[in-house]
């Protein structure tokens, strides 16, 4: 199974893009174990757009543009379920397991997401009841993928 993260706004150099960096490189090179054969983010700046309507909606057109067919979307969102990171690892491993080409995690932009983008999404997924900037969200994110599969592999990092 592919994974993708579809992001919008860049991490420019800095800490959080080297931690971000780090916990990708982890779950690329523990990914093959659990059953990911690939693992690709894919960025796009902000939108400029005067309103928030217009910016979600151009967000939006990047997100269904750069969804491949038969994704598991899993759009992050502030009113999504909180899910505990064993039970986010057993939702990754289901998704491996039920033959899902790919499980692609969707991250909007400052304004969040289109509705048409909630629509199309198998999931929504919130990281907490806090709101969390976007290069943290990002960092946070990748840790709980490697965290998921370090789970599914039994690896010690997780001692939950």
């Amino acid at each position: 199974m592919r994974l993708s993260v579809l992001a919008i706004g860049r991490l420019k150099a800095g800490p959080e893009k080297t931690l971000a960096d780090t916990y990708r490189e982890r779950a690329e090179a523990l990914g093959r174990k659990a059953g990911i054969t690939r693992f690709t983010v894919a960025d796009q700046a902000e939108s400029q757009q005067a309103t928030p309507a217009a910016r979600m909606e151009e967000e939006a057109r990047f997100f269904a543009e750069a969804l491949r067919p038969r994704s598991f979307a899993i759009v992050l969102d502030e009113r999504g379920q909180n899910l505990t990171s064993p039970a986010f690892s057993t939702l990754l491993r289901r998704q491996i397991d039920g033959g899902t080409p790919e499980v692609a995690f969707l991250i909007g932009g400052p304004d969040g997401h289109a509705q048409a983008t909630r629509d199309q999404a198998g999931l929504l997924l919130s990281l907490g009841a806090m709101t969390w900037p976007h290069r943290l969200a990002r960092v946070m994110l990748f840790e709980q993928i490697y965290r998921a599969l370090t789970i599914m592999v039994n690896h010690p990092y997780h001692r939950g």
